[in-house]
């Protein structure tokens, strides 16, 4: 049978040995919830309960009370063994119990935070060499488990935890030497796939630091920049993928005198934020090109044109119409926006 066009299909139903299978799994689940709840209320933080709980966080790693019950047993143990290797290796053997859970579950906050305490423990309890090695490894983990799946927003955003511990961790010079190689990291990524938006982002937050260390130059600052728009021009051969149009909007922040001091390059002039915004604007009119169809290239057509007036101080006649023609584009492309649309319009 079919109504509107959809077809529907009966579920399948269970034979009674799946349902009573079934049954039995949740009766199991809630008995091993019971005991684990009574051992640790009862303060018993031995090998078994510790067993008990990770068969438990095994079934179900979003289950955040279970993740705090084992915090309390292993720190339990951490105080019983106070012994520098003791407690290296039931930190890894933690560590390691872990590992399965993320390839599982990579997007689980829960097993993140669990790991980034464990770490944490290290810093604590451990030699700075000791400590340091565990972080270096845990480097080399996300970055493993970031080419599984480069777009993992979460893997990104421990990556970044544990390259900013390294740094503390380090020498100023290796702190230095990091921002390089995370920089050209991003841009592998970036090359690998296009539309990862984290790792255009994670090299937004490098660009800034890697050129605030090296006490960059103007020069070298406008080097990057260009750079930078080279990079973003390569990309956009694909003008469609909005996340390439992300990082373009915030190339375009430099030349923004509203902001202009927080970003790369912060002291040009404005005849050279004028001459850049009118290459932008010749550049994104070109990608129009067999891509009238694609609303990201008016809007940025809008957006670097407004900007220009801003720089300069004035808007001129014609400046005016064609953002105008630009609008009226829009309004056709984006139908689901016209009343903002029509809002702008209003402004101008």
């Amino acid at each position: 049978m079919a109504s509107h066009g959809v077809r529907r299909y009966k579920p399948v139903e269970k034979t009674p040995e799946q349902q009573a299978q079934e049954l039995q799994k949740i009766e199991d689940y809630k008995s091993l919830e019971r005991s684990v709840s009574e051992k640790v209320t009862g303060h018993d933080y031995s090998a078994e309960t510790l067993k008990k709980i990770s068969d438990l966080l095994s079934r179900n790693p979003e289950y955040y009370t279970i993740w705090n019950y084992r915090r309390r047993v292993i720190r339990h143990q951490f105080e019983a063994e106070s012994t520098n290797g003791t407690n290296a290796q039931l930190i890894k053997n933690d560590l390691m119990f872990l590992v399965p859970l993320l390839r599982s579950f990579p997007k689980c906050y829960w097993i993140w935070n669990y790991r980034l305490w464990l770490l944490d423990e290290a810093r604590r309890l451990l030699s700075l060499s000791e400590s340091r090695q565990l972080w270096q490894e845990e480097l080399f983990l996300v970055g493993k488990m970031l080419t599984l799946d480069s777009r993992n927003f979460h893997g990104w955003g421990y990556r970044r935890l544990v390259v900013e511990t390294l740094r503390q961790l380090g020498t100023p010079d290796e702190a230095t030497k990091m921002t390089q190689q995370e920089f050209d990291y991003a841009k592998k990524m970036i090359g690998d796939n296009l539309s990862n938006f984290s790792a255009w982002h994670y090299r937004t937050k490098l660009i800034q630091r890697l050129l605030d260390e090296q006490a960059a130059s103007d020069e070298e600052r406008k080097k990057m920049l260009e750079d930078e728009l080279d990079l973003i021009h390569q990309a956009l051969i694909d003008p469609y993928d909005q996340s390439l149009w992300f990082y373009h909007q915030n190339l375009m922040c430099v030349f923004d005198p509203a902001v202009a001091d927080r970003t790369m390059a912060p002291n040009l002039n404005t005849s050279e934020r004028l001459q850049y915004l009118e290459k932008e604007i010749e550049a994104i009119t070109e990608m129009l090109d067999g891509a009238e169809d694609c609303k990201y290239i008016y809007q940025a057509l809008i957006e670097c044109s407004l900007l220009a007036s801003k720089v300069s101080g004035t808007l001129s006649s014609n400046d005016r119409e064609r953002i105008l023609g630009w609008l009226s584009q829009l309004k056709q492309l984006d139908p689901l926006r016209q009343n903002r649309w029509l809002d702008f319009e209003r402004t101008l």
